[in-house]
Parts: C-alpha cells; structure tokens; sequence
C-alpha cells in the first residue's frame, strides 16, 4: 500500500487537483510523522501546524469550489517547508541562533510569497545552522539534523534540516539556500537532488541583500521532475534584485521531459583547498557517474584546472564579511557559537580596500576561467570529499580546526557560488555502509535547462527515488 509521503510531489499535486487526495489529509499526514519523527531527524525547529491546517483549508476549499483543474496553481496542497534563514510574516525565525530564539518573522521574503501563491501548505520552518554559515546543521535551538540514511551522521548544511525532512519522509520538497554548497551538500549526505541555480535566478528580497551574489535560493527533492517544478514557481526576478540571470526557454520542468542530446562534459576531482584528500567512495561515485554518461553517448573529458588554491583564502574573506551581515546587539555576542564569533572577528578585521581587492581578484580568475569552461555543457566534480560524517565532528573543534575541516570536507562546491553558475547533486551512488554519496553537475551561466535534462536522464538511467532510508517505514 503507498503512503502519501511515498508520492512525489508532482504526483501529490495532481492526486489533490483531482480530488483523488484531501489537502487536509495530506497535511494531516505529514504534521503526524513530524510529530513522530523528528525528534529523531532534527529537520525542523519550528512546527507552524496551525498554520498548515489553515493552509490546508483554503486549498481544499479551492479544489471543491473549481469547475476544473486548468486554473489551478502547481503546488496547490503540496506541503513545502521553508529554511529557517527566509522569513515568513508571523512565523518564528531564529537564523540558527540563541540571539534570535524569539524573533517573528516582520515579512515574506520572495520566495515565500511565491510558493504561497502557487498554493503550498507550510509545515514548518527546516532547522538551519548558526546564520547559515556551517556546512554542517548543529546550532543551540534545535537538535542536529541528522541523515535518515544513519541517524549517528549529520544531514550536512546549511540546508541540513530541509533535507532531513525530505529524505525522511517529512515534506514531498523543501526550499533551500546555497551560499557556499548549502544545497548540494545536505542533498549529498541525504541521497537528494538539489539545484544551486544561476545567480539572480531566484529572488533574495526583499529584506536579504545580495550584495555578493553567493547565496541563491533553490529547491531540494527526491527527484528531478520535482525539482524542477520546484524552481519553476521561485524562479521570478523581483524589482530591486542586484543580479539577474539569463532568460530560459519554456520551464523547468519542461526541460526535464526533454533528452538533453550528445553533450561534451568535463571532469575533475582535483580539489581547489589545498592538502584535502578524496575518499575513496567519492572517487568510486565520481567515476562510475563518468562511465555512466559516456554509456549514455555522452563525451567526457579531463579538464585542466581553471581555478587555483589561491583563491581559497580570498573567499574566506568575503565569508568572515558575510558572518557580520546579520546584525547583533554586542551585549548579546556572547551568545553567538564560538564559530560563529571567530567568522565576525575575521569580517569585522577586514577593511573595505581588502574587501573589493577580494572582488577583483575573483573577477579577474574567473574573466580566465570561463572561456574554459564555456566550452562544456557540464563539468562533473565530486560533490564532498568525504562520505556523511558522524555528528559533531566538526562542531566539537576549536573553530580554526572546525573551519579547516569543513574545507576539507567541501572543497568543490563554492567556487560555482563564487562564480554564479548553476550547480546540482546528483545522488547515483550509494557506498558499502548503505551511505549516499552524490556527484556534482555545473553548468553555464543560465544553463539550468541543460543540467536538468541531463540529470532526469541520468535518475532514468540508475532510478535512485525507491531507494528508502530505514526510518522511511516507522
């Protein structure tokens, strides 16, 4: 018998839209196995299931009164969380942090509003790590988040609660943000799909600013087809939005059912961070998703490197800088996880002359870099180094090792935030231990289409959605 966490999203939508399904029993269903289970997941700090009963509701008063379903929008019913970074007018945020344990949400950030219109029910607010600056999700106010696939092992962050809940069986989707890997790496540790997309492509209004074009909303699902329905409603430009990216043709979605024809892609497993190493099941995934495209008629190709080990540090400038964004009271620093004070000393110690020479360097390295890689479709990288971690094995470090081990942890995903081009996590292979380890696709600026084509036929090829983690069942 399937449960309705078993259905995709799109097919959750289309059983609400014909009646065959209750938004409110889908709600229903879903707030009970958060009740259940995520004091074991660690995937949202705050359950709004007022709120989704409302939402609920409203959607199933809409289906009842509608002649037909042409009119109705995508999501109509669909249970999407929202991270606990994006704000929601009335709903709890905490940005991770002590220091905002009791904030409540003033607006809608954009992306809210644009899933709201699109009919979603909230659930709930995904637990996030302090400010979102860690790649792993263990902050003060909520339980860590965990990975379905081995409870003892973080989800990854800094989406790590929103991919908790997807993997776990706790919302068909979630939205997500990617500042430094945010999306890819919580989709890697929980066996997900999830899209960077290109910069400017998914508003960050209108309270966030954007002004280093790093981070980008985008969604985190189990599959392709999903996803991109996901980024289909986010991706609208807003009036004020400093970035914008290049128009695409049709949908997203659209670009899932279309074969992406004969493509020439790039490879590499050469780390940018000095000194990091590769695990073997990294390799192992790496190279059998390289067999797996040229089977596929693709053409693969070694690529030199593009982008050196010494733009490692100029980053870490522009992440010490972004760590002082969030303001806080100094009668409240204290609070702060000792990470999170190590980052604002950095920031606060960086001087405006050294700030925009960091810009121009990147510039610069990448003014050299894309007439490389604008030579490929896709360039296929690692997504992590390293399989899932245990649990602390960062957070419990002084936070110079603590940093130091996240790069090592993470060393191909930031320079596409650096670089604005869109990125995915593909999740075609699990290790011996029954652990997801999950390759990465970059594209063009502009070239989501082509990554989404060319990963539907890759989840065609090696289907990973019925692949369940153990606590799927309970």
């Amino acid at each position: 018998m399937t449960d309705i966490h078993d259905l995709s999203a799109l097919r959750l939508a289309a059983a609400i839209r014909s009646r065959e399904l209750s938004p409110v029993e889908v709600a229903d269903h879903y707030l009970a196995r958060i009740e259940r289970l995520n004091p074991r997941l660690g995937a949202y700090v705050t359950v709004t299931a007022e709120r989704a009963g409302e939402d609920a509701a409203r959607a199933e008063k809409r289906v009842m009164e509608a002649a037909g379903t042409a009119g109705l929008p995508p999501l109509l019913g669909v249970p999407v969380p929202i991270k606990d970074l994006n704000m929601v007018a009335g709903v709890r945020m905490t940005f991770g942090s002590r220091v905002f344990a009791e904030l409540s949400g003033f607006a809608d950030d954009n992306v809210v509003t644009l899933l709201r219109e699109a009919g979603s029910v909230l659930p709930g607010k995904t637990s996030t790590p302090e400010f979102g600056l860690p790649c792993y999700t263990e902050g003060d106010v909520a339980p860590p988040a965990r990975t379905p696939w081995d409870l003892g092992r973080s989800a990854g962050g800094s989406s790590g609660g929103a991919a908790a809940a997807v993997a776990g069986g706790l919302a068909p989707v979630a939205q997500g943000s990617d500042g430094g890997g945010s999306i890819r790496i919580p989709s890697s540790a929980c066996g997900l799909f999830g899209i960077k997309p290109t910069r400017g492509r998914v508003s960050q209004g209108p309270v966030v600013p954007d002004l280093f074009g790093l981070s980008a909303n985008g969604p985190i699902a189990r599959t392709v087809r999903d996803a991109a329905l996901l980024l289909d409603v986010m991706a609208r430009p807003m009036p004020g939005d400093l970035y914008l990216a290049p128009p695409v043709e049709g949908t997203f979605l659209a670009h899932a059912e279309r074969p992406p024809g004969r493509l020439r892609i790039a490879r590499s497993r050469e780390p940018v961070v000095p000194d990091a190493e590769v695990h073997p099941d990294c390799v192992a995934a790496y190279e059998e998703a390289s067999l797996l495209l040229e089977e596929l008629g693709h053409e693969v190709v070694d690529m030199p490197r593009v982008l050196g080990p010494d733009l490692v540090p100029i980053f870490e400038t522009l992440w010490g800088v972004m760590a002082t964004l969030t303001p806080v009271e100094p009668e409240s620093e204290h609070l702060l996880q000792p990470l999170t004070r190590w980052l604002r000393e950095r920031g606060h110690a960086t001087t405006a002359p050294q700030l925009f020479g960091a810009h121009a360097m990147l510039q610069a390295a990448l003014r050299q870099a894309f007439p490389v890689m604008d030579g490929f479709d896709a360039i296929l990288h690692p997504t992590l180094a390293q399989p899932p971690l245990p649990v602390g094995h960062f957070h419990d470090q002084e936070p110079e090792e603590n940093f130091r081990r996240q790069k090592h942890f993470t060393p191909f995903c930031a320079p596409y935030n650096v670089s604005g081009q869109p990125a995915v996590n593909v999740p075609l292979h699990w290790n011996a231990d029954g652990l997801p380890i999950g390759v990465m696709l970059a594209g063009r600026l502009g070239g989501e289409g082509t990554l989404i084509s060319l990963a539907a036929q890759l989840e065609e090829a090696r289907p990973w959605a019925g692949r369940k983690p153990p606590i799927w069942n309970d």
